[in-house]
């Protein structure tokens, strides 16, 4: 019994010493523990270690700074995509698509190779001027009555323009009187000094500045024989032209005439509207208006760099093939019911007066473009226009400047419609869009532009705050129409293409 005792004891401490030699550390431990009665400093270390939170949080950064930056590919790839609804994802006004843009990291616009000549000297320009076939002789409504059942007393730079007296423009006649804007007393007058050096001027290229949006960008490329020949007119707003002082170089000439390098600043005072989109339209649509004395003009927005000679653009684009009128094709869409519906999506003017407008052209026979019209498009891409100023090319002109000074500022959903009522007699040509985007470099604005009006979604918000209504445009969007448009419904637009 007793033996039994001694060897059942003797094992159990056998089997101790056994644990105890394969785990001396562990005896260290608990010697350590038990004797001083703290616990090692790294100990909770290895317990975490042990359960890998560190290894965890490591593995966790990676992946998120991966999904960030396949976010970004993402982003870049879908700004670039032909799938419409990839494409439509993507903000090219955002902060995101700047920065991305500025690090080079967004691949540039779609262009293409422009069938130009390649040397400036060897182009000849032509003897004799177009003649005009149709309209001989085009006069402009100078001074304008206010109409007796207006609020207004004021004159305004486009007039107040009849319905009646509108329908009567787009009927034409050998000898014509339209509305032209430079209403005396509307505003977007001219320095003497800079009316004196326009006068010289039958070959122009023009751009325009308003509210501090952009500073003027050297043209490239440009030879010697064209400095000589164009005159680089940029015209500005009192706003822009302090800007320009504070963030460029303004040199002014004995003349008293200023100058951003190659750029003759025309400053426009007492600005006729209260949209500065809008007023861009007055250097842009009716050019030959403040340049009556050119022959050639090729309007190029603020925000663009010019990098061909304009001698190869007016040889390219109208003297080859004996063109007039020249203008790229919108890239992404060919009715202005489409280019509407982006408008609205995209907050570019108020939603109900977009609806109003089209509402009005759709009454008046506007259809949507399909492949039986005549034209390739019905939506320009406005940024670059090629004309020689014949009598044809000044009435579309100015009846184009009208429905932009009656309606939204919107001008790309109003040309084609012009261009629809003057039909056959107004020829133009439509250009591909690579083209276009081969014409110059876009620069981002200085700022974002925002205007109360375009977060408008009922008319409703337009009558209880009058603020957010201009008050020098647009107005026939507030005048009765003469005709039911409470009937029309607008064509369904379906999706072909991104926002644009």
């Amino acid at each position: 019994m007793e033996s039994d005792l001694q060897k059942s004891i003797s094992s159990r401490l056998n089997r101790r010493g056994d644990r105890s030699n394969l785990n001396p550390q562990a005896k260290d431990f608990d010697v350590g523990l038990f004797s001083s009665g703290r616990v090692p400093q790294d100990y909770p270390m290895k317990i975490v270690w042990k359960k890998g939170f560190i290894r965890l949080v490591l593995v966790g950064g990676i992946l998120w700074m991966l999904l960030i930056l396949i976010a970004l590919l993402f982003h870049i790839w879908s700004c670039q995509s032909s799938v419409s609804f990839l494409s439509a994802m993507c903000n090219k006004d955002s902060k995101v698509y700047t920065m991305l843009d500025t690090m080079g990291l967004v691949t540039k616009p779609h262009r293409c190779p422009i069938p130009v000549s390649n040397d400036p000297d060897k182009i000849v320009i032509p003897t004799e001027r177009t003649s005009d076939k149709v309209v001989k002789k085009l006069l402009y409504v100078t001074e304008d009555e206010v109409p007796n059942n207006s609020s207004e007393s004021s004159p305004l730079f486009g007039g107040y323009i009849s319905w009646k007296q509108r329908e009567e423009s787009f009927k034409l006649k050998s000898n014509m009187k339209v509305h032209c804007g430079f209403i005396k007393g509307g505003g977007a007058e001219m320095d003497p000094v800079d009316i004196k050096y326009v006068k010289k001027c039958k070959f122009v290229v023009a751009s325009g500045i308003f509210d501090g949006y952009d500073i003027p960008h050297q043209p490239s490329n440009i030879s010697l024989r064209s400095k000589k020949l164009f005159c680089f007119l940029m015209v500005v707003d009192e706003v822009s032209l302090e800007f320009m002082r504070e963030n460029t170089t303004v040199k002014e000439d004995n003349a008293g005439g200023k100058w951003v390098g190659i750029w003759r600043l025309v400053l426009l005072k007492n600005q006729p509207y209260d949209e500065p989109r809008r007023n861009g339209k007055v250097p842009k649509i009716i050019t030959h208006r403040l340049f009556p004395q050119a022959h050639y003009s090729i309007w190029i927005d603020g925000k663009m760099e010019l990098v061909v000679d304009p001698l190869l653009i007016l040889e390219r684009y109208l003297w080859r093939g004996k063109n007039t009128f020249a203008i790229a094709q919108h890239k992404h869409h060919r009715s202005i019911y489409e280019e509407a519906d982006a408008n609205k999506r995209r907050k570019r003017y108020a939603r109900p007066l977009i609806d109003l407008h089209m509402k009005i052209y759709y009454y008046e026979g506007m259809k949507p473009w399909s492949s039986s019209k005549k034209t390739i498009s019905d939506v320009p891409e406005g940024a670059i226009i090629i004309r020689e100023h014949t009598a044809v090319n000044n009435l579309f002109s100015c009846l184009w400047f009208n429905e932009v000074h009656l309606f939204t500022p919107r001008d790309q959903l109003s040309f084609g419609y012009v261009a629809y009522r003057l039909g056959d007699a107004f020829e133009f040509f439509m250009f591909p869009n690579c083209e276009y985007n081969s014409l110059f470099v876009l620069h981002p604005h200085t700022r974002e532009h925002s205007s109360p009006i375009e977060w408008v979604k009922q008319l409703d918000q337009l009558k209880k705050n009058s603020n957010l209504k201009e008050s020098r445009g647009g107005l026939g969007l507030f005048t009765p129409y003469p005709g039911d448009l409470n009937s029309v419904v607008l064509p369904q637009i379906t999706r072909t293409s991104k926002a644009g």
